[in-house]
C-alpha cells in the first residue's frame, strides 16, 4: 500500500466521526438519565460507545484494511502500513449518560508513532475540529460556520487565565487532584470541569480556554486534541521534558504553558 495523503486520512477521520457522532446522538434513549444511578443505563452506554467504535472500526478497516487500530473500548491491531489509528468512540460518557450535551468522538491517525491526522466531532455542539500535521487547525459548524481557522487566545498574566481540567473516579487520585485545585484556583482566573479531555483540548485551541491540565489520560483520550491544540499555536506537554501522557498532560496558549506546568510540577499534580 502506498503512503497515504495526509489529506485522505482526514477525509476518512471526518466521516468515520460524523458517522459515528450521529449514531450515539441519534441512538441515545431519550430518558436514559433519568435512572442514572442504576446498572441499567450505564449498560446501555456501554453497549452505544462498544457500537460507535465498531463503526469506526469497520468503516476504516473496510477502506485501509493494513492499517492498525488502537480503541478505548478494546480496538487493537498492529497493522503493517505503518498508519494506526487512536479512536476514542465516546470521550465524555458520564456528560452523554447524564445528558450533558460536552462528548465527542476523537479520532487520530498516526504514521510510524506520529500524529499527523485529528479530528474531534462534539455532536451536540454541532462542531467539528480538526488538525493535519503541518496544515493548521480549523473547524465548522455551530459557532464556526462553514469552516475557521483555529487560533488560541494571546497569553493573558496567569492570574487572568481561565483554566480547565478533569478529575479521576479513583477516590484516593480524586483527592489529591482537588488538592492540587485548590492550591491553583488563588493563582488564575478561574477553573472549569467539563468532562471531556477532547473537548477541552479544542477549546484550547479555540480560544474559549487559556489552559489545561489533567492526570491519568490514555493515548485515545488526547490523541487527536493534543494535535488540534498544537496546530492552532498552543503548548502541549506532559511534565517538563516530557510530552503528554498518562502522568500529566498540559495544554496551553503560549505565556501561560511555562507558569501553569511549573505550578503543576510544584504541587506534584502527577502522583498521589
Amino acid at each position: 500500500m502506498t503512503d497515504p495523503n495526509p489529506t485522505e486520512l482526514l477525509d476518512l477521520a471526518l466521516e468515520a466521526a460524523q458517522r459515528a457522532g450521529a449514531l450515539l446522538r441519534d441512538g441515545r434513549p431519550a430518558d436514559l438519565g433519568v435512572a442514572a444511578t442504576k446498572s441499567s443505563p450505564i449498560d446501555v452506554v456501554t453497549e452505544m460507545d462498544i457500537a460507535a467504535e465498531k463503526l469506526i472500526t469497520g468503516f476504516l478497516a473496510e477502506r485501509r484494511p493494513q492499517d492498525g487500530f488502537l480503541g478505548e473500548e478494546g480496538a487493537s491491531a498492529t497493522g503493517s502500513s505503518g498508519i494506526r489509528w487512536v479512536i476514542d468512540p465516546l470521550d465524555g460518557t458520564v456528560n452523554y449518560l447524564y445528558g450533558l450535551p460536552t462528548w465527542a468522538v476523537s479520532i487520530a491517525a498516526e504514521r510510524d508513532g506520529e500524529r499527523i491526522v485529528g479530528v474531534v466531532e462534539a455532536p451536540m455542539r454541532r462542531e467539528t475540529y480538526q488538525a493535519v500535521l503541518g496544515g493548521g487547525a480549523f473547524a465548522k459548524g455551530g459557532a464556526y460556520g462553514a469552516g475557521t481557522a483555529l487560533r488560541c487566545r494571546p497569553a493573558p498574566p496567569l492570574d487572568q487565565a481561565l483554566v480547565s481540567t478533569g478529575f479521576n473516579y479513583v477516590g484516593h487520585v480524586r483527592t489529591h487532584q482537588a488538592d492540587v485545585a485548590q492550591k491553583l484556583i488563588p493563582r488564575l482566573r478561574d477553573i472549569r470541569r467539563s468532562g471531556s479531555a477532547a473537548v477541552d483540548l479544542c477549546d484550547v485551541a479555540s480560544g474559549r480556554l487559556d489552559g489545561y491540565y489533567e492526570r491519568g489520560l490514555h493515548p485515545w483520550d488526547l490523541a487527536a486534541g493534543d494535535l488540534i491544540a498544537r496546530e492552532a499555536g498552543a503548548c502541549t506537554g506532559g511534565r517538563p521534558g516530557r510530552p503528554a501522557d498518562g502522568d500529566l498532560t498540559v495544554a496551553a496558549t503560549p505565556g501561560v504553558f511555562e507558569p501553569l506546568q511549573s505550578l503543576l510540577e510544584e504541587f506534584g499534580a502527577w502522583h498521589d
